[in-house]
């Protein structure tokens, strides 16, 4: 192993290390911290009870076990999904602004949930589906728009705000026409956690686990896309299999995440961009960074969105907008900074030549 890579590696091994540290932090303020007549020194007790086996206040239980720990886990799960996703989006297209929201892959599959909601009620496993065939339809559209108008890396994020756009416009019409299709229209627009339920968690975490498997399967091609479609293809990768392998799983944990909390978005935009400033990982290892700083992410910002306007309760959605719209702006300033010194430095060698 190279210098290089050593030092890539123990960055990566620390960041997880502080990453599961933080994510534990955040679960088990969750789970002491709401909004309920459930107060956190009760909270405690009760879950000290739970752990060693004695009985506990039947009412405090089911709080902390019925409503705070689906809570929980959803966050985590749907964290670690959509940070994945944006990070296998990001690497195949080599675009560090693409995610699953930006992409129009959550808006696509919320499209296709819905429908699936309001046609085929009672039926989770059927929903899951429509869902994954939403994500993919709207990066099918993404893909042939962005080919059609050019190929330039910001032509894929127009097509995908485009694309978006449209999918979402579907979604207002079908929970204004028929708002039976979804019990609480402002949490699923906006993305939350309220009202998740084991049996929801149960339909959609077995996809979650084969898409982050498949991901890390194909995570040696995904590097080599890096390089290039040329220099990897003259290394023997199967180049456009494997940018169809990675966008494939990227749409399934989208679609996994969009079915338990709604249209979540900016967790993929956030999440991979930051670790690939700070630890520069491979594929692999920045999956397993995105598992743990996506859940972390996800879970501290419902526990901000639960307390910080008490006694109500706030979108989580709307909480990762006040973080994710300045981040993003972020990104389109250095990019453009970035791109304004390369053609200064290039029209000055053209110039000294």
């Amino acid at each position: 192993m190279s210098n290089g890579e050593e030092g890539r590696y123990e960055r990566s091994h620390w960041a997880c290390v502080l990453g599961a540290v933080a994510l534990a932090l955040a679960s088990l303020a969750s789970l002491l911290k709401g909004t309920s007549a459930l107060g956190s020194s009760e909270a405690f007790q009760t879950l000290g009870l739970l752990v060693t086996g004695r009985a506990a206040d039947p009412t405090a239980t089911l709080v902390l076990m019925g409503v705070r720990l689906p809570r929980v886990v959803a966050g985590a799960f749907c964290g670690a999904a959509l940070a994945s996703s944006g990070l296998l989006l990001q690497a195949s297209l080599d675009n560090d602004l693409a995610s699953p929201g930006v992409m129009g892959v959550n808006a696509g599959a919320g499209l296709l949930w819905l429908v699936a909601a309001l046609w085929l009620p009672g039926h989770p496993i059927l929903r899951q589906a429509m869902a994954f065939a939403g994500a993919l339809l709207a990066t099918l559209l993404v893909y042939l728009v962005s080919r059609r108008a050019g190929s330039g890396r910001s032509t894929v994020v127009l097509a995908g705000v485009a694309v978006s756009s449209l999918m979402a416009a579907a979604i207002d019409v079908i929970v204004v026409v028929w708002p039976e299709s979804v019990t609480d229209r402002v949490s699923f627009t906006l993305g939350g956690l309220s009202g998740v339920t084991y049996q929801s968690l149960a339909v959609s975490l077995p996809a979650m686990a084969v898409a982050l498997v498949a991901g890390a399967c194909l995570g040696r091609g995904i590097d080599l896309l890096a390089l290039g479609d040329e220099a990897a293809h003259g290394l023997g990768l199967n180049v456009r299999a494997c940018r169809l392998g990675a966008i494939v799983c990227a749409a399934l944990l989208a679609a996994s995440a969009v079915s338990i909390c709604g249209l979540l978005s900016f967790v993929g935009l956030i999440v991979p961009n930051l670790i690939r400033m700070w630890a520069r990982p491979t594929t692999r290892q920045g999956l397993a960074l995105c598992v743990v700083w996506g859940s972390a992410l996800l879970v501290a910002c419902d526990l901000v969105a639960r307390t910080i306007a008490f006694p109500y309760e706030l979108p989580v959605g709307l909480v990762l907008a006040l973080l994710g719209a300045p981040f993003f702006l972020g990104l389109l300033s250095r990019r453009r900074c970035r791109h304004g010194s390369h053609s200064v430095t290039a029209r000055r060698r053209g110039d000294a030549a």
